[in-house]
């Protein structure tokens, strides 16, 4: 069994200073600042919806300890991918949290795949920024069960993107890029 870890969109240093957005004009919303995720590829994750529908979407991957504590932190535009993809190889029981995080987000958690299927949606949640200045203040969110995937999107997009119960999600191997390959 993996020890419990907090994984997040919240332990590295932000993508964009958080002084940076202190400075944006009054009036302005976090989402009229274009902040893109740096650093990061991209790859596919095929959703299949509860109704057997089977749609391929663009993800920002983070695959690695630092990308996905990086995360979505300090991000105001996701550019043309849908949201973000994080990734394990074995099943994993961690939290996230929304430390400097500015964007409202939802994730949606899957377990591992069975061969060529999808892994199977375990829960979702939607999450707010946390304002306070110190990590350990901030809500921990955490998956009904083991997870292998986590997706992150603009909260209250899962369900554009066909994520709902009884859908299932996985990363398409080989599929990692510099860009999304659509556009």
């Amino acid at each position: 069994m993996v020890a419990p870890t907090v994984v997040a969109s919240t332990q590295v240093a932000p993508t964009v200073a958080t002084e940076a957005l202190a400075d944006i004009e009054s009036g302005t919303t976090v989402r009229d600042v274009d902040v893109q995720p740096a650093g990061f590829t991209t790859a596919m994750i095929e959703v299949t919806k509860v109704d057997g529908t089977v749609c391929e979407l663009c993800m920002w991957l983070a695959d690695t300890g630092d990308e996905r504590g990086q995360g979505l932190k300090g991000v105001t535009s996701l550019g043309a991918p849908e949201g973000m993809a994080f990734v394990w190889d074995e099943p994993t029981t961690g939290s996230f949290f929304m430390f400097q995080t500015v964007t409202p987000l939802s994730i949606a958690w899957f377990d591992a795949p069975l061969a060529r299927a999808g892994g199977a949606l375990v829960s979702t949640a939607d999450m707010e920024p946390c304002v306070s200045e110190n990590s350990t203040d901030c809500e921990r969110f955490s998956a009904g069960g083991d997870y292998v995937l986590a997706i992150e999107v603009f909260q209250g997009d899962l369900a554009s993107i066909g994520i709902t119960a009884g859908s299932t999600a996985r990363l398409l191997p080989e599929t990692e890029a510099t860009n999304c390959p659509l556009g």
